[in-house]
């Protein structure tokens, strides 16, 4: 099992979709091992978008995440991170396919509803930007049995 991070961002709760986004990954069979509504402030910005501080275009990305609170998420599943990768779609979202959140949801690469961990090294990175080690609960779901196969869950 993999856990990974996403975030809904101020576009996604400013247009009051919380409750889609998360019934879609909770569909698709993905645990919510944590949940949280925070504000961001420019010194965590700067932290997660390390890569993109230097970039003409990071104050209008910093400006935008803070424009309203986020809600952090951990969600656990087999290959948990590929899989909400795939669900979430491309980053600019008029190129997401339709069926992915950002496809059905989007039309911008900065107002694009959702941030979703790359990479494995990537999600224990996040998660532990946004989470305490306590606030990400291990528990097993009753549904799992009907999720996945004999020896899929390793």
């Amino acid at each position: 099992m993999e856990t990974t991070l996403v975030l809904l961002k101020p576009s996604c709760v400013q247009r009051q979709l919380i409750g889609e986004i998360v019934n879609r990954f909770e569909r698709r069979g993905l645990r919510i091992s944590g949940m949280k509504m925070m504000q961001l402030n420019e010194d965590i910005l700067r932290q997660h978008y390390a890569h993109l501080v230097d970039r003409p275009f990071f104050p209008g990305l910093a400006k935008s995440m803070m424009a309203s609170p986020i809600v952090a998420m951990a969600l656990t599943g087999v290959e948990a991170v590929q899989v909400v990768r795939d669900m979430t779609g491309f980053t600019n979202a008029r190129k997401a396919d339709a069926g992915t959140i950002r496809g059905d949801y989007a039309m911008s690469n900065q107002q694009n509803i959702v941030h979703a961990s790359d990479s494995i090294e990537n999600a224990a990175i996040e998660l532990a930007r946004f989470f305490r080690p306590e606030e990400i609960f291990d528990y097993h779901s009753a549904v799992e049995a009907f999720l996945y196969g004999a020896g899929e869950m390793g």
